[in-house]
């Protein structure tokens, strides 16, 4: 009798979007040592703080939607402090310990990390908790394995995993009976302040207004209402909406997205979801109006890793929207998911910006390297930071509007088919290069040979491998110097 023998294990390969994909295109050479060779980071303040405050926000949302603590601001002795240190003790478990420079100080007065916890959750926590239908939501999906320069790969499959941070589910006649409610608010206050003599043609403008809210039941008809008439919202609560008028700020900067708009119309579903994404970082560089529509800027391309690229600067910017693009797909193949419309992005660090976030944001602004440009921004707030002396003057993010801080933290990705299949190309083309290198060291190739290491200055000087990197890009003062180099 003839037995078979076991079948050869079948393996498919696994790429997560921030633990892989990302991070390879942060330095391919550093992602060697640290997410293959299982080398962390000797100081991962910045992965600590990513970790951190992605679970603060979500036990933060746990304990609002357990215990019906719908009232907004929290202390934050009483009721932020207990969930910070609840964190921290996770992350200790994983081996991220936190910066020294927050164990030091104490309160969101002395402690940045702590001051961004604090505004995170007292700013957009009251707009952001009542959307929200789950939280840390694991998506997978699976893709062909794109072929190296020798037509051989690995496997005939590879898996594309993340975690999705907040899905928000939103029935549009259920927001547009919300904004009636406010609608009707701020047409009763323009009728008291008309004048006599043109009362009659007012009327009618906001007749028409009232007639076309009745029966377009969709979000944009939230645009009649202007930024200048619906006022200070820092304080709303979607929850309480018809009870005190005010309107979520989130659905306020939806509604005034033009291109979200004009999907919307479009959109053939009455309920879809939104994927909201928290990243600990400024609001990075992006490509300014006039440049984004001449190169229809959205994804890399070979040309963005080379210097002379005028996308370089753009890179971590594209990549956010890239992250997003694919969220989305790989959402759509969950069984119990509903069209994702767009993506939202809060970059938290801008709420308590930093004296280097400062200087990095005013740096932007004067070389038009933002998508929120200074004529856009008010003059008070301009002319604060501009006249600002880093080096001399006390930080002024005390001082800075919370419109500015607000409008800077907050990013609307429009979710298009085209863009996602473009971004999955582009998924593809990373797979492909990692799966290279990785063939090229199983064949026998060194380390540095096989992965390329081309990383921004601020990554090498952080770097635990920049002694022995063989990156070509070097300062004029180490030409002279020799190599250092491990047997």
């Amino acid at each position: 009798m003839k037995l078979s023998t076991r079948s050869k294990e079948y393996i498919i390969p696994e790429y997560s979007l921030t633990g892989d994909l990302l991070s390879f295109l942060t330095c391919n050479l550093q992602y060697r040592y640290q997410n293959k060779g299982n080398l962390p980071p000797s100081m991962p303040i910045q992965l600590w703080f990513g970790e951190f405050i992605h679970g603060v926000m979500e036990e933060a949302y746990l304990k609002w939607n357990s215990s019906d603590k719908k009232d907004f601001p929290w202390d934050w002795e009483k009721e932020i402090k207990p969930i910070e240190d609840i964190i921290t003790k996770r992350l200790k478990v994983k081996g991220l310990n936190p910066p020294n420079d927050y164990l030091s100080n104490y309160g969101p007065k002395e402690n940045m990390y702590s001051a961004r916890v604090d505004r995170s959750i007292n700013i957009w926590g009251p707009h952001l908790f009542p959307l929200i239908e789950d939280a840390e939501v694991l998506i997978k999906g699976i893709r062909n394995m794109p072929l190296d320069e020798n037509g051989n790969a690995r496997s005939e499959y590879y898996s594309i995993n993340g975690v999705i941070d907040v899905l928000s589910s939103l029935k549009l006649d259920e927001i547009s009976s919300i904004i009636n409610d406010k609608t009707n608010d701020v047409m009763a206050k323009d009728l008291d302040s008309i004048k006599e003599d043109s009362k009659e043609s007012q009327d009618d403008k906001i007749m028409d207004k009232s007639q076309r809210n009745s029966f377009q039941q969709t979000l944009d008809s939230f645009l009649v209402i202007s930024s200048d008439d619906i006022g200070d919202f820092e304080n709303s609560n979607i929850g309480d909406i018809s009870s005190n008028g005010e309107v979520n700020k989130i659905l306020e900067y939806l509604a005034n997205d033009k291109e979200f708009n004009d999907i919307l119309k479009r959109f053939p579903d009455d309920e879809y979801e939104i994927i909201i994404d928290y990243k600990g970082m400024r609001r990075p560089c992006a490509p300014n109006k006039k440049d984004f529509d001449m190169n229809n800027i959205h994804l890399l391309n070979d040309d963005s890793n080379d210097d002379n690229s005028s996308l370089d600067d753009y890179k971590t910017w594209i990549q956010h929207e890239w992250q997003i693009l694919t969220y989305a797909w790989l959402r759509s193949m969950q069984e119990d998911a509903k069209p994702v419309i767009c993506g939202i992005i809060f970059y938290l660090n801008e709420l308590v910006p930093s004296t280097g976030d400062l200087v990095a944001i005013r740096e932007d602004l004067r070389n038009n390297k933002s998508d929120i440009p200074i004529d856009s921004i008010s003059k008070e707030d301009w002319m604060l930071l501009n006249e600002w002396n880093e080096k001399e003057d006390l930080p002024i993010h005390r001082d800075l509007s919370d419109k500015f801080k607000m409008d800077r933290s907050i990013r609307i990705v429009n979710i298009k088919e085209d863009l996602i299949d473009d971004s999955l190309l582009e998924f593809d083309e990373v797979v492909n290069k990692i799966e290279s290198s990785m063939i090229k060291e199983l064949n026998g190739s060194s380390i540095k040979e096989a992965w390329r290491a081309d990383a921004e200055l601020r990554t090498c000087t952080a770097c635990d491998f920049r002694t022995f990197c063989n990156k070509k890009k070097k300062n004029e003062d180490d030409k002279s110097k020799v190599p250092f180099t491990i047997p």
